[in-house]
């Protein structure tokens, strides 16, 4: 594991599932972790128990990734608390299942609002911090359902494969400012965002994973620090599924 001690990295959606996993793989790795959800609370206190847990620095911030200004201005103020962004995990998303004839406009204008806008706002901010060393690594949370569909999320599935472009069009533009872009596909990981669905389909689901199990939130986590790390260097462009050969 690559030491990521004197590194500042944000994440956002922080507290819970593959955001938090991924806020304590950093912290653990030695990165001073700024962990950022729409609850503020929520934020400060995980940001407290990684600091109490992993011996680094951390902080809590409240923010909408949907709400442009907010984003900016959490950002400038992030990048004036520790004068640089070293790294940007931008996990926060939202997940609703509806039937092609049950898709409601405000389903889309919520789910494309958080995990695209959202994506590309955040990455537009800690992108703006990072040039100015020239330097910096950003991972988007895509989904393989983004790459290969599933019955009942047609929205959800348009808005990762979505954010999949978002990766490789920001890898291009940035990558000669020194910034490197990949994402992450996760498959059926064991988090809240898949406790809705029923036990039956679940356990297809695993069956028909090579590995025979859900994937755990740390499995996810540890991939995006290899892509935050200086162990992924020449690694830009790439969306990396980590789904436990759901998808082969």
């Amino acid at each position: 594991m690559g030491s990521l001690a004197g590194r500042v990295a944000v994440v956002t959606g922080g507290t819970r599932g593959i955001g938090r996993a991924t806020a304590q793989a950093l912290a653990e790795a030695g990165a001073t972790v700024v962990v950022t959800s729409r609850d503020a609370e929520d934020a400060k206190t995980v940001a407290a128990e990684l600091a109490e847990a992993h011996g680094v620095p951390t902080s809590g911030v409240g923010f909408d990734v949907a709400d442009f200004d907010a984003v900016g201005a959490a950002f400038k103020g992030i990048a004036a608390e520790h004068g640089r962004i070293d790294a940007l995990v931008a996990n926060a998303g939202v997940l609703e299942d509806a039937l092609i004839g049950m898709i409601k406009p405000e389903l889309i204008d919520r789910m494309l609002a958080t995990n695209v806008a959202g994506t590309i706002n955040t990455v537009q901010a800690a992108a703006r911090v990072m040039m100015r060393k020239r330097s910096g690594a950003i991972v988007v949370l895509a989904s393989i359902v983004g790459e290969h569909g599933s019955a009942g999320q047609t929205a959800y599935a348009a808005s990762k494969a979505a954010v999949a472009t978002v990766a490789r069009s920001a890898a291009k533009e940035l990558g000669p400012r020194g910034i490197r872009v990949n994402a992450v596909a996760p498959g059926l990981i064991e988090t809240e965002m898949i406790a809705h669905l029923p036990k039956d389909l679940v356990e297809d689901r695993v069956a028909h994973t090579s590995l025979r199990r859900l994937g755990d939130p740390m499995d996810v986590a540890r991939a995006i620090r290899f892509l935050v790390s200086d162990e992924s260097a020449f690694i830009t462009g790439q969306i990396l599924g980590v789904d436990g050969g759901l998808v082969l």
